[in-house]
């Protein structure tokens, strides 16, 4: 199978890994956000907020910079992967601790070395796959209490590392074509779909982790905050795949 082509990076792989790091210290603030919502709004009504508001931050940035660019198929496969991520981590949210859901889905780094080593041919030599073993196992020795205590949500943390896992792998091939706030806009727009039409097939099932209902200000303002810490830190992440390889 052909590898995606992939520009070489634009600055040392240093300064990638510093970007990532900075996006990713934010990151749990929208765990914590989303903590907060589902305690009066479902799962999916929560994720649903958080994209929208992201995508009125970018609509004057995007203005502002001239930035318009067409959706194409990898914006609506990353949007979906995205959006599905973000459902099934703020439905763990909502049954069990922010440290524990953040302790398993941090498996992500090293589901994503091995898909980048796989699908971009990136480097990976010894001492990473030693990391991702050991990473692996640890994540299975923390899961095993969280499932016997909170049942088979406890598991949705690692459907939520898969699922950004791979919405990461197709950002690091597309931040390297330019419009990456664009990118950020439309794999948000695609999100905003994808958990709709959950919530139109959960609706007549009854599953309430996808309802849609009323909200206050209180919910309106968690999730412009979390609009705001969205749009750095992807933007974060954006910036530091067109700089390093996904695995670095």
């Amino acid at each position: 199978m052909a590898r995606p082509a992939l520009a070489q990076p634009l600055d040392a792989p240093a300064t990638g890994i510093a970007l990532m790091s900075a996006a990713m210290l934010l990151a749990p603030l929208l765990d914590v956000f989303s903590k907060l919502l589902t305690e009066t709004v479902s799962p999916g009504q929560a994720a649903i907020g958080r994209f929208v508001a992201q995508s009125l931050f970018l609509l004057p940035v995007l203005a502002m910079l001239g930035e318009w660019t067409r959706p194409t198929r990898l914006h609506a496969v990353a949007g979906a992967l995205l959006g599905i991520a973000i459902f099934c981590i703020n439905s763990a949210l909502a049954v069990m601790p922010v440290a524990n859901a953040i302790a398993i889905f941090f498996v992500e780094p090293l589901i994503l070395t091995l898909l980048s080593a796989l699908i971009l041919g990136e480097r990976l030599g010894w001492r990473r796959l030693s990391a991702v073993a050991v990473g692996l196992a640890g994540a299975m020795i923390v899961l095993r209490p969280n499932l016997a205590a909170f049942g088979p949500e406890a598991a949705l943390p690692l459907v939520t590392a898969f699922a950004f896992a791979c919405y990461l792998l197709i950002t690091r091939v597309m931040s390297q074509r330019g419009a990456r706030w664009a990118l950020q806009f439309w794999n948000g727009l695609f999100a905003i779909l994808t958990l709709l039409a959950l919530s139109l097939v959960a609706a007549p099932l009854g599953i309430a982790s996808a309802a849609l209902g009323p909200m206050g200000w209180h919910e309106i303002g968690l999730m412009a905050a979390m609009g705001l810490v969205a749009c750095t830190s992807h933007q974060l992440l954006a910036q530091a795949f067109a700089r390093a390889e996904a695995g670095a």
